[in-house]
């Protein structure tokens, strides 16, 4: 899929030796386009917050925030490979749009994904076994922009308490805004790829650092 191909070691680029990271499932190429699609709907309400693309901010399902050392993200990405491996993850189903509203009374959308015991185990494997590399201190700095809300900073430092587990709830953020029209759903994707990305403001995944393709697929 051209724009997202593996980058380990494109992290080398970059001076800082703590990121603030999340580990994703990366869509097909279907639904990628379908999601920057649904964003250029929103971003016309809601100009320049989260601007979907195939290159620098990616639509993505998040299973597992946290900060880590640069040093490890080899050692990460030989653990995703082996869950890549072993993942029963063929398919997931897009159930619709779903809209929350931040504190500051702001309305963000996103595609609701059906929730599956195979995603969720791909999620808790994941959580169980990156834990040891996981830090919960993140700062601006660790992040790839310049400007980071307050609330970018909150997800990474409380990940575990507010989307994990039992409350893990998937899906694929489109921004700030309201998709209109509202296409037709259900729709049946892949997970493409399995990946490691470097995390910019509101939490969209603005690099890869490493990733492995889904066995399942």
């Amino acid at each position: 899929m051209q724009g997202l191909s593996p980058s380990i070691g494109m992290e080398q680029e970059y001076d800082m030796t703590r990121l603030a990271v999340d580990v994703v499932l990366l869509p097909d190429e279907r639904m990628t386009l379908r999601a920057i699609e649904m964003n250029r709907q929103v971003v016309r309400g809601a100009p320049g917050e989260i601007v979907l693309d195939r290159e620098s901010c990616l639509p993505h399902v998040s299973l597992a925030m946290g900060c880590i050392e640069r040093h490890n993200i080899g050692a990460i990405h030989a653990i995703l490979q082996r869950l890549a491996g072993e993942s029963n993850v063929r398919q997931l189903t897009a159930t619709g749009i779903c809209t929350t509203t931040n504190a500051r009374g702001e309305v963000i959308s996103a595609v609701e994904i059906a929730e599956s015991g195979q995603l969720q185990t791909l999620h808790e494997r994941v959580m169980a076994e990156l834990t040891p590399f996981f830090a919960r201190d993140a700062t601006a700095e660790m992040f790839c922009t310049n400007d980071v809300a307050p609330s970018s900073l909150d997800w990474v430092r409380t990940y575990p308490q507010k989307a994990a587990y039992e409350r893990f709830s998937p899906h694929i953020t489109l921004g700030y805004g309201v998709v209109k029209p509202v296409p037709a759903f259900p729709t049946v994707f892949a997970g493409e790829r399995l990946a490691l990305c470097h995390l910019g403001n509101h939490c969209t995944c603005r690099r890869i650092l490493a990733a492995c393709e889904l066995s399942g697929r």
